[in-house]
């Protein structure tokens, strides 16, 4: 039977949150509450709330900011929303929500209005422009889209005033039906253009994404130079302005095309939708802020006609912006998904240091050559299908005879193009169509160290000095010894791929590197004479 003292202490600890005028005493009631529990006939181990929260080594009460010297109760719950933590606290009276070195949830105090205002201008405009859960380059990306937004909403207003004066300065010579001929024919062809250009690029998009992006980049500035050119030559506007469109057309195509990749890049919590939808807000509220750029700088030529004079340098000035924004913006684009000459940077990276480089450090490697000079270095790796037409084909006719349905890929000897008219030696890695992923990343690891042996041995394999006999020997062996090499290394290299955040379950390849070879049965030959 329990005590009457008990139970009056027992009755004060669940009436006390309820009753204000008894609130003073709350600290006390549940201290002398706790201080006799253990009397009861079945009591629990501990206190209520006694149990430690894996929130408490983390924060002490010291650190909410206002609870300094006040005689708070805290709760073992803490929230988490839009990137802050907040601890619930009883003081008596009420059921306070606390952020950690930041104000109470609910409001702020008066004290610091102004800062605080700040502050909460700032997490609006974050939390209106920034998924919250993105990785940490995602705001080295924002900036520099920002720029590069402002900068090209500002070349095609300029763009399209400068079109308009030239259909002006026409359409004293011309009826405005022919005016609007014109037009439709201009948008018409352009949207022509774009639908071959997606067609014939295709896989390019996620094997070259970048190169694709930056290169159409500079294809769109080239487009808004020639319609500045129009009020010039007001006769060929249609020439013009239909050509100018045309590569505005496939800018748009290869930008949309690429963009579901650098939004998926972002999405580290399948948020896709989100990165997507704030991306949206951001074009549309920086091409804004490029057209009042833009506006502005049209009042102040009115104003001051000084400033008429130096509008032809507006055009290269915001080109020069606009392409070197996205150049930058796209080193803040870490894709994890594999390609050829991603995993060929790689392995050769992991060759030397023996680390596999996280996507932020291929990505700073990453080339976005728009001339795609893929000849500088020696022993240029192709994945593809056998050239028969190749110099080099002793090799190739020496390896195909030896190969059996166990070989998912070959390495052989081909002469590559370096520049317009110079050939050099390069190395061909040719999957067979059973191959998978792990096979592409074991080919291209063996062609690695093929190239690695062939010059730390100054390239002696085309020595003019050496016979085709000894040429051949030691081809066959530098190749046999990289695959033993490339097998023996490769469970490691996958496993350390992986931790180091790649997608190795499929390797992107474009369409020439798609070209698989087959094997023939022997009794289905038949001899040509």
């Amino acid at each position: 039977m329990q005590s009457a003292s008990h139970l009056n202490a027992h009755s004060r600890l669940h009436q006390s949150p309820w009753h204000h005028r008894k609130t003073p005493g709350l600290r006390s009631s549940l201290d002398q509450s706790n201080s006799v529990r253990p009397s009861l006939s079945s009591p629990p181990k501990n206190p209520i709330f006694s149990k430690p929260s894996k929130f408490s080594s983390r924060f002490k009460l010291g650190e909410i900011e206002g609870c300094e010297g006040r005689s708070l109760l805290p709760l073992p719950v803490v929230v988490h929303r839009s990137g802050k933590s907040s601890r619930y606290l009883w003081d008596g009276a009420h059921l306070q929500l606390v952020g950690f070195d930041r104000e109470p949830a609910n409001g702020f105090r008066s004290g610091d209005g102004f800062q605080r205002l700040f502050q909460m201008l700032g997490e609006a405009i974050r939390n209106l422009f920034v998924p919250p859960q993105v990785p940490d380059n995602y705001m080295g990306y924002l900036k520099w889209k920002l720029v590069h937004r402002v900068s090209s909403s500002a070349l095609q207003v300029l763009a399209t005033q400068a079109m308009f004066r030239a259909i002006g300065i026409g359409s004293s010579h011309s009826l405005p039906s022919a005016a609007a001929l014109n037009w439709v024919l201009k948008d018409g062809l352009g949207r022509l253009s774009r639908c071959i250009y997606t067609a014939s690029l295709g896989s390019a998009f996620d094997t070259n994404l970048k190169r694709v992006r930056f290169s159409t980049s500079v294809l769109f500035t080239l487009s808004i130079g020639i319609e500045l050119l129009t009020p010039a030559f007001p006769q060929y506007f249609l020439l013009l302005a239909t050509v100018a469109n045309i590569a505005k057309s496939i800018s748009l195509a290869a930008h949309l095309a690429t963009g579901s990749a650098i939004h998926q890049s972002f999405a580290i919590t399948d948020n896709l939708g989100e990165v997507a939808a704030k991306s949206q807000i951001q074009t549309v509220c920086f091409d804004n802020l490029g057209l009042l750029f833009a506006a502005l700088l049209n009042i102040l030529c009115k104003i001051n006609q000084r400033f008429q004079a130096g509008l032809p340098f507006v055009y290269p000035i915001f080109a020069a912006v606009y392409l070197f924004a996205m150049y930058q913006g796209l080193k803040f684009v870490h894709l994890q998904t594999l390609t050829k000459d991603r995993l060929e940077t790689i392995i050769n990276m992991w060759l030397h240091s023996g680390v596999v480089p996280s996507p932020a450090e291929v990505s700073s490697k990453e080339s976005m050559d728009i001339l795609m000079n893929k000849g500088s270095k020696l022993w240029p790796i192709r994945i593809g299908w056998l050239d028969p037409k190749d110099s080099s084909s002793m090799v190739s006719l020496l390896t195909i005879p030896s190969l059996s349905h166990e070989d998912l890929y070959f390495i052989c000897m081909e002469t590559s193009q370096k520049g317009l008219t110079r050939k050099q030696p390069g190395i061909l890695l040719a999957l067979q169509e059973t191959a998978v992923s792990s096979d592409v990343i074991i080919g291209l690891l063996q062609a690695c160290l093929v190239r690695r042996t062939l010059l730390a041995r100054s390239s002696s394999i085309c020595n003019a000095s050496s016979t085709e006999d000894s040429m051949l020997a030691e081809w066959f062996k530098v190749v046999e010894d990289s695959k033993l090499h490339a097998i023996r290394e490769s469970t490691h290299l996958i496993q350390e791929l992986q931790r180091a955040g790649w997608v190795v379950k499929n390797i992107l390849l474009n369409s020439q590197e798609q070209i698989r070879y087959g094997l023939v049965r022997e009794d289905s030959c038949t001899r040509i004479h």
